[in-house]
């Protein structure tokens, strides 16, 4: 019954954490689709197609009308334009009182509205486990462990960061208490050079520190490179694939059902159109399937070469740091062609002091 399908859909809208209505575009499009088809889906199946796109565009402007006032215009051109269903048909046949150019717009919001219904009831079939979804196991298998890499390196960053910091602290206490025991030493005679080997070993200490902390700050502005800039724009592609790959099992599944019903003067010219798209999205995800692997090999080889030389940075500064081997500490910067920063920019640095 209506009730039922009211009912129904209602039990899917998504809302937000204070308990309003979730108003994202996707989230509206996916809610108004869901409607459209548990109304239409309770009507007979002559007037399915009509009226499940006119009632999905209707309920879309209506939405955006609440929120985005005034709606698109070709939306409302779409649905103040005259509609007609020829008996026994779902086929939509639009008035010819309109212009070539607003028939081309037309033409494309119907292609997007049904392309969207596709593609949520898609979605919608998979997530309930009715339809069947197209799965390369070797390709899902890579991009799952990027994933799970792309997370691992993001916690290594943030480790790193929080490591540069609590050094930066250390370096601050260490040049009071250089400063201090300098003071000290100049005040108190009888302990003169005491507190001055101390003053020199707290400065010296600082200055690793400097050289360290110059080091890690180039490993992690490498590593974050890599992780927001390249394997970023491998993600992209990825969801293009995902998208492409959801689109091409919609018309699959389309291209299915029409080809177990019956075959007669009405149903091939649709099934020719299905055969069509199908194939028109079916080489869209193979070329996607494709840019994707190579994308994934080259992006693999890259991240080998880059993590290979910072992995060496970060393990020779560190074990240089913390042995007190001074020369090693400054060959590694030396190396990767890191130059130490003083503030101001006019002193030399310690190490081209020594």
């Amino acid at each position: 019954t209506m009730a039922d399908c009211h009912r129904g859909s209602a039990a899917e809208i998504p809302v937000t954490s204070n308990g309003d209505l979730d108003q994202s575009p996707d989230k509206v499009f996916l809610r108004v689709g869901l409607w459209a088809q548990s109304l239409a889906s309770s009507l007979s199946p002559q007037f399915h197609y009509f009226l499940t796109v006119k009632l999905y565009l209707k309920l879309v402007v209506q939405q955006f009308s609440a929120k985005y006032s005034p709606p698109p215009k070709i939306m409302v051109i779409l649905l103040s334009s005259t509609m007609k269903t020829p008996p026994g048909s779902g086929a939509v046949v639009l008035s010819d009182d309109l212009k070539n150019p607003a028939m081309e717009k037309l033409d494309l919001v119907r292609k997007w509205s049904i392309n969207t219904y596709k593609c949520t009831r898609q979605i919608l079939s998979e997530k309930l486990g009715r339809g069947s979804k197209t799965v390369d196991l070797e390709l899902e298998a890579q991009i799952e462990l990027l994933r799970e890499n792309k997370r691992k390196y993001q916690n290594v960053i943030k480790l790193a960061q929080a490591l540069a910091n609590q050094l930066s602290q250390i370096m601050q206490t260490q040049k009071q208490l250089g400063d201090a025991f300098a003071d000290l030493s100049l005040k108190s005679p009888e302990l003169h050079e005491e507190f001055g080997y101390n003053a020199d070993t707290q400065r010296l200490l600082s200055k690793n520190g400097e050289t360290l902390l110059a080091a890690i700050s180039f490993f992690i502005s490498s590593v974050d490179t890599l992780v927001d800039k390249t394997i970023e724009d491998t993600m992209i592609n990825i969801k293009q694939y995902e998208i492409a790959r959801v689109e091409y099992d919609a018309y699959r599944t389309d291209l299915e059902e029409l080809n177990l019903g019956p075959r007669d003067g009405n149903t091939m010219p649709k099934i020719e159109l299905s055969q069509q798209q199908f194939q028109i999205h079916r080489e869209k995800f193979e070329r996607m399937r494709n840019d994707v692997s190579v994308k994934l090999k080259f992006l693999e080889e890259n991240k080998v070469k880059v993590l290979h030389n910072q992995l060496i940075l970060f393990h020779n500064a560190i074990a240089a740091y913390y042995a007190g081997n001074q020369q090693q500490l400054e060959q590694t910067l030396k190396q990767f062609h890191i130059k130490l920063k003083m503030p101001g920019g006019e002193s030399p640095s310690w190490l081209e002091e020594h």
